[in-house]
């Protein structure tokens, strides 16, 4: 016997968040890659200047995205411990402030920088930032979907969360490493 066949409506449920969040993954890129730098960047006083403030701000995207991975793992289960009553809200609150915090990063990347490829590095930061935007899109939308099955939210998380790992890697950790702690 084999395994039963997932209904057109699953496919769908599944298969049209998928193709958004591609649809945003590119557009991101065709849009950062077509338009022409601004050197417009975001800056916050006491930051030595903006490549400072993205290192940091990815950084605490970054840390928030494994509180996720954490809380997503106490919600499930998966850890030997019982998992608090305020995991829950805790794990959707440091979503939101995850993005929100990403989001003046990924405005500084578009409009000061644009879709770069002049090395490795700057092309996968690229890539995995459009990616990001993409995963993360698709993931909302599948959250609002029912009857889904379980795997489908965890991987999306997963691969929302690679995506910020690739970027915190190719941009925070990069710039500390040649800048030191700086601020």
């Amino acid at each position: 016997m084999g395994r039963p066949q997932p209904s057109a409506t699953t496919v769908a449920a599944i298969a049209i968040p998928l193709l958004v969040g591609a649809a945003v993954s590119v557009l991101l890129g065709v849009y950062a890659k077509t338009h022409e730098p601004s050197a417009f960047s975001v800056n916050i006083a006491g930051f030595s200047g903006p490549q400072a403030v993205k290192a940091w701000l990815a950084t605490v995207a970054f840390l928030l995205a494994l509180f996720q991975f954490v809380s997503a793992l106490a919600m499930y289960g998966k850890l030997p411990v019982n998992a608090p009553s305020w995991i829950s809200t805790a794990h959707v609150w440091s979503g939101r402030l995850a993005v929100l915090v990403s989001v003046p990063v990924a405005v500084h990347c578009l409009y000061a920088l644009g879709f770069q490829q002049y090395d490795t590095r700057v092309l996968l930061h690229s890539l995995l930032g459009c990616f990001f935007y993409g995963a993360f899109v698709a993931k909302m939308l599948l959250l609002t979907r029912k009857g889904l099955p379980g795997w489908v939210i965890p991987v999306a998380g997963g691969l929302v969360l690679a995506a910020l790992t690739g970027l915190w890697l190719t941009s925070s950790l990069w710039f500390f490493q040649n800048n030191g702690l700086t601020f």
